[in-house]
């Protein structure tokens, strides 16, 4: 879905997963520097939109979901995740309930697997579910901004910032007053400052929370049963995870970033087998190049890396 706000000077679009919105709108380091004074805005237009309606959607997303949301206040934000029978992510919600519809957003292209199996587990319950994405619209707005969220259908209040839900239809007209507009290369390069991770880019199918420290902010621990806390339980309690998510420091004079996927080994065995891949990389305007990686669990937490042909000091992100 091609947002109008493409139309605004400067923007260049972005491609893959983030088709659809700004990659960057002319200068990445000046907008991130807005975002990080919490001025301006992101598009995040292009991610899917879910909407649960009806008197039994927070007990029964519950049972579903990683976190525990029964109790959920209204306008409270939190993460959870969907997991296989076997511990591994397959879904990332990011949500929040107004006391009658809870609201949740989802990497682009996700909403229909996820409503088709939220929609297979409805059974007796009254809740209703639907894909909303035609409809409303993401914006980000970063921590320290005073724009006004009036318009926006409801909002997420982070750390970080705001996520606002807007009506699709008035995404051009109400962000007009949020300032310059940042594009998704600026939003990103904060993402991976702060480590968080993001599906489809730090995990693929056998990752399981504990590998990118989802733990702390989309997993809760003593809830009840839900589809594959067996295996995180087990690993909490018992184990460690096989994988670990690392914050890299890249080496400033090269030209190029690593894209995800790119193999990361000791710098002292670059010939050596892989211990991981980039999961994703960025130019900072303070850190200068950074990236995020999953490497396995042994690798020595002071050891220098190599993300393909570039050095990279790490950062522990989950412990060994």
């Amino acid at each position: 879905m091609k947002s109008p706000l493409l139309a605004l000077p400067g923007a260049v679009p972005a491609e893959g997963t983030d088709e659809g919105v700004a990659a960057h709108y002319g200068d990445i380091f000046r907008e991130q520097r807005h975002l990080a004074q919490g001025r301006g805005f992101v598009d995040l237009s292009h991610r899917g939109v879910i909407t649960v309606s009806g008197e039994d959607r927070l007990t029964w997303l519950h049972l579903l979901l990683t976190q525990h949301v029964s109790e959920l206040a209204p306008q409270q934000a939190t993460e959870a995740l969907v997991l296989s029978p076997n511990g591994h992510v397959e879904h990332a919600l990011y949500l929040v309930d107004d006391g009658a519809t809870t609201w949740v957003h989802v990497e682009p292209g996700t909403q229909a697997e996820l409503v088709g199996y939220l929609e297979k587990m409805k059974f007796f319950y009254r809740a209703e579910v639907a894909d909303a994405t035609a409809d409303y619209a993401v914006v980000h707005l970063p921590a320290g901004s005073t724009a006004s969220a009036e318009g926006a259908a409801a909002v997420r209040e982070l750390p970080y910032g705001r996520d606002l839900f807007l009506p699709r239809a008035e995404l051009a007209a109400l962000t007009g007053a949020y300032g310059p507009p940042a594009g998704v290369w600026a939003y990103e390069a904060l993402r991976i400052e702060a480590h968080r991770p993001r599906l489809g880019f730090e995990t693929d199918h056998r990752t399981i929370p504990h590998e990118v420290d989802w733990l702390s902010t989309a997993v809760h621990l003593n809830k009840g049963c839900y589809r594959g806390q067996e295996t995180v339980a087990r690993v909490h309690n018992l184990g460690r995870p096989p994988r670990r998510l690392v914050f890299l420091h890249l080496d400033g004079t090269e030209e190029v970033l690593p894209p995800h996927g790119t193999e990361v080994r000791l710098a002292s065995d670059p010939q050596g087998r892989a211990l991981g891949i980039v999961t994703s990389s960025a130019r900072h305007h303070e850190l200068g190049p950074i990236a995020l990686a999953v490497v396995k669990r042994n690798v020595p937490v002071d050891a220098l890396l190599l993300a393909g042909t570039v050095a990279a000091g790490q950062e522990v992100v989950v412990p060994q």
